[in-house]
């Protein structure tokens, strides 16, 4: 049985969640954890189930997301999955950070495995595998930035939606390498079609579900209206 223990860390109330099992192992889904106190709360969490990381897993690179990563690698030594095509996010936190007089995360973890770091490429379609036979799904849902997926958990009903779907909203994509169209296509492509029941945990906010926003969310119903017959006109 999947068991969840969501977190809401730094000025922006991100959440971040650690997914495990009855295997013992965790995945941990953008720790953004800024400073030591929150880092604290997080790995006493982890210590205090007895609960082994495996992964750390990257809904989008925004400084936000990725402010404990550095320092959860050096404690857990474990691979960091994400779309490669956030790089560029990666490579602009500081002036995102700077607008907000935040600290720069730091981004020792994004060296390619291939080259010796912990940072795994990961793509639409993948399957990430973890603990007792679970497979989390990964759907890219770009707009929000360059590289935002969600990861989805079929047998556990669940959806990691990053910043790309909220309750009642969806991720700005107004910032430098947001793109609307390709966001709005995402949703209606990979997340409207999905079974109504299944959860969803997001970026920030409350939880929600495909049904809820499907029906209610404001950014999504007009697209569900009929079109007028021009014949009643």
């Amino acid at each position: 049985m999947l068991q969840i223990k969501c977190f809401c860390f730094n000025p922006f109330q991100e959440c971040c969640t650690v997914a495990s099992d009855d295997s013992g192992q965790a995945v941990i889904v953008d720790p953004g954890c800024y400073g030591s106190q929150e880092t604290d709360a997080l790995t006493s969490y982890v210590s205090d189930k007895g609960l082994k990381v495996v992964k750390i897993l990257l809904t989008h690179a925004h400084f936000d997301h990725v402010f404990g990563v550095s320092e959860l690698v050096r404690r857990y030594d474990v691979p960091v999955c994400m779309d490669m095509k956030d790089m560029v996010i990666l490579d602009n936190n500081g002036f995102f950070c700077d607008r907000f007089g935040l600290d720069t995360p730091d981004n020792s973890f994004a060296v390619p495995a291939d080259k010796g770091g912990h940072l795994v490429g990961i793509n639409d379609g993948d399957v990430i595998e973890w603990g007792n036979g679970r497979k989390w799904e990964v759907l890219a849902t770009p707009g929000h930035t360059p590289g935002g997926v969600c990861y989805l958990d079929r047998d556990a009903r669940l959806l990691f939606s990053g910043d790309t779907l909220f309750a009642g909203s969806i991720g700005r994509t107004d910032n430098q390498w947001g793109d609307y169209d390709a966001l709005m296509k995402g949703i209606f492509e990979k997340l409207v079609p999905l079974d109504g029941d299944i959860a969803v945990i997001p970026g920030h906010g409350p939880h929600t579900s495909i049904t809820d926003e499907r029906t209610k969310n404001p950014f999504l119903l007009p697209f569900n209206e009929p079109y007028e017959d021009e014949d009643d006109e």
